[in-house]
């Protein structure tokens, strides 16, 4: 069974944690910054020389805080103290810098004295970037105190004029959490009224619920008086009994006197005090360190249900962000091949969605046949080709040195094939354009495929192995179409010709006519129509005929551009579209099925920020299991 004092430990590597995975400073609406926020800890207060580093120096029983005149906290230092068993070394350890232990405390001290350093630079300006110390000793209780830099009312040489208030909003930003004890320091040969610390302290906690007030340098106290009015509550009466505390000298500093022998002497002054020997057991930075250890216990207590359910959806969504980042991958081959043919059918499935209207973008296949063909189509050149000039040309040079006796078959025939080539150029355009359009779905499907992220390398053969397949398509498609247009070329519908409107000059029959005699018809049964039955005075020669033929081979092309319209659709959407859901991977998963382990392992080659993303994820769940698996064994019965 889990002791309370374990528990106390618990939440102070719940702290650390947080802190060292990045969780601390998190966006306020984040899972972990809300743990962090429920985990109680103790903000140190004070003015300049209040007295803040001796009382923090005598919990933790070492001397390890810089010292000086002026201002000399100025970032923020979240000391944490962890408990160890038997008789253990005590050492440090930063934050910056992890595992190494530092045991000589001298080292401690210019640490943070560089570290300070390194952003405010050698001068008296401020960072409200903290330096995290976690010390370990069998001399401590388990705390979390955070010194914070001492509040002051003028800027002095060197200083920006807002300082002031930046320290001050500085210290505000800590002990404004409604889970921030206040350890407001104030020293005894100053009149309480005047404290820095008691003052803003009562403004964020006016019942005085979280406020522990501590009196320092009562041994400097004027002959003849002293602090027994704060220290019984006379003066400022606060929820929780006033501390007294009793500094080291400067100079005992000066002469390294170690904490233990200050520890003593601290014990027998309130021991023998004629003012302060009644309340000597309520005295001392030792029953002050046994004092918010008791408090933080009630706190944690009361805490509890909440902190379980932050701890309990801070899992929830580390397991909910390792599934979506993906486990690590198995050394097995067979796994490795599994996992890539998952991933593959992942993207084939967003693929086929966009295709099938699931997700956007099949539209534009769509939007290709119905706009942009028929838009094509309708800009050949046909007036050109068919124009009266170009007409009679056709025909003469169809009809070389013997004119046509009666239909110019030969200059039908060429103007109607010249007239169809013009239809290759919207096939091919429109076999491009849907190629352009599922090299897009899949570069967006590979992009929407959450499972291929963290494999770039996968990501790139897959990439390349779908185009390379798209262009087979392509190829395939733009045959079909193409000969979709020579067929076009290769066998004219004779019929159409049959069924044109008889070519009669009224002047040649007579309008009650049902048959024309004989001589009056054409020799050639192969002639159209309306030339077999032309009037004998008809001038074959003229601009009228050549202006027939020229129409009559446009009616035949608009017939064929009807026709195509409706089958370079089908074709391009069987050669490609088709393909591309029912065969786009077949020639890759061939090749896949022939890779060597390696092979395979090279493909799933992570990227190394994902890597280290699954890292953090992976220590986080760990920290927060095995805290809830703690918590859940302390025994709650008081």
């Amino acid at each position: 069974m889990a002791t309370m004092e374990s528990l106390i430990g618990l939440v102070n590597r719940i702290q650390r944690a947080c802190t060292v995975l990045g969780d601390y400073g998190g966006a306020d609406n984040n899972a972990f910054s809300s743990l962090w926020e429920a985990l109680p800890s103790v903000a140190v207060v004070g003015g300049q020389s209040s007295g803040k580093s001796s009382v923090l120096e005598s919990i933790v029983g070492r001397d390890f805080l810089p010292r000086g005149s002026g201002i000399v906290t100025r970032r923020p230092l979240v000391l944490q103290l962890h408990q160890v068993e038997g008789d253990a070394q005590d050492y440090a350890e930063f934050l910056h810098m992890p595992g190494k232990k530092l045991t000589d405390f001298a080292l401690v001290r210019k640490e943070i004295q560089d570290e300070t350093d390194r952003l405010t630079g050698k001068t008296k300006q401020i960072s409200p970037v903290p330096i995290h110390l976690s010390i370990y000793s069998p001399k401590v209780v388990n705390l979390t105190l955070v010194d914070l830099p001492g509040l002051t009312k003028v800027a002095v040489e060197g200083q920006q004029e807002s300082i002031v208030q930046d320290i001050e909003n500085m210290v505000r930003s800590y002990i404004e959490k409604p889970n921030c004890i206040i350890l407001a320091i104030s020293p005894a040969n100053q009149d309480i009224a005047t404290s820095d610390a008691i003052k803003i302290a009562r403004e964020v906690d006016p019942s005085g619920e979280r406020t522990f007030g501590v009196l320092t340098k009562l041994d400097l106290m004027d002959k003849g008086t002293n602090a027994l009015d704060v220290l019984e509550g006379r003066s400022y009466r606060l929820q929780h009994p006033w501390v007294g505390i009793v500094n080291r000298s400067q100079a005992d500093i000066n002469r390294n006197v170690d904490m233990i022998f200050s520890r003593r002497k601290e014990r027998e002054y309130f021991a023998t005090s004629p003012e302060y020997g009644h309340l000597a057991h309520k005295m001392g930075s030792e029953y002050l360190a046994k004092l918010l250890s008791q408090y933080l216990e009630s706190v944690i207590r009361a805490q509890i249900p909440s902190i379980i359910s932050l701890i309990n959806k801070t899992i929830e969504e580390l397991e909910a962000e390792m599934d979506r980042i993906g486990r690590p991958i198995s050394m097995d081959a067979g796994a490795q091949l599994y996992t890539i043919l998952d991933l593959c059918r992942a993207f084939e499935r967003i693929f086929k969605e966009h295709l099938d209207g699931g997700r956007a973008g099949g539209d534009r296949i769509y939007n290709v046949f119905d706009n942009q063909l028929p838009a094509a189509l309708r800009k050949l050149p046909f007036d050109r080709h068919l124009s009266l000039q170009n007409v009679k040309k056709v025909v003469s040079e169809a009809d070389g040195y013997q004119p046509h006796l009666i239909a110019p078959e030969q200059g039908y025939r060429r103007l109607i094939e010249g007239a169809l080539s013009y239809f290759r150029g919207p096939a091919e355009a429109s076999v491009d354009a849907v190629h352009y359009v599922l090299k897009e779905l899949v570069r967006k499907s590979i992009a929407e495929t959450e499972e291929l992220k963290r494999f770039p390398t996968l990501q790139a053969e897959l990439a390349a192995a779908t185009n390379e397949a798209l262009e087979r398509f392509r190829e395939e498609s733009k045959k079909a179409t193409l000969r979709l247009v020579d067929m076009e070329s290769s066998y004219l519908t004779v019929e159409f010709f049959r069924k044109l409107p008889q070519e009669v000059e009224r002047a040649g029959n007579p309008p009650n006519s049902a048959n024309p005699p004989s001589s009056t018809r054409s020799a050639n049964p192969a002639a159209p129509d309306g030339d077999r039955y032309a009037a004998p005075n008809v001038d074959r020669y003229g601009e009228g005929h050549f202006r027939r033929i020229g129409s009559n081979v446009l009616s035949y092309i608009g017939m064929v551009s009807d026709t195509l319209k409706n089958t370079i659709p089908k074709a391009v959407v069987y050669c490609q579209v088709r393909e591309a859901k029912l065969a786009l991977l077949n020639r890759f998963y061939v090749q896949i099925g022939k890779k060597e382990a390696e092979q395979l392992l090279n493909l799933l080659d992570e990227d190394p920020a994902l890597m280290e993303r699954r890292k953090q994820c992976a220590k986080r769940l760990e920290l927060y299991k095995a805290a809830r698996d703690e918590i859940d064994s302390v025994s709650w019965a008081r």
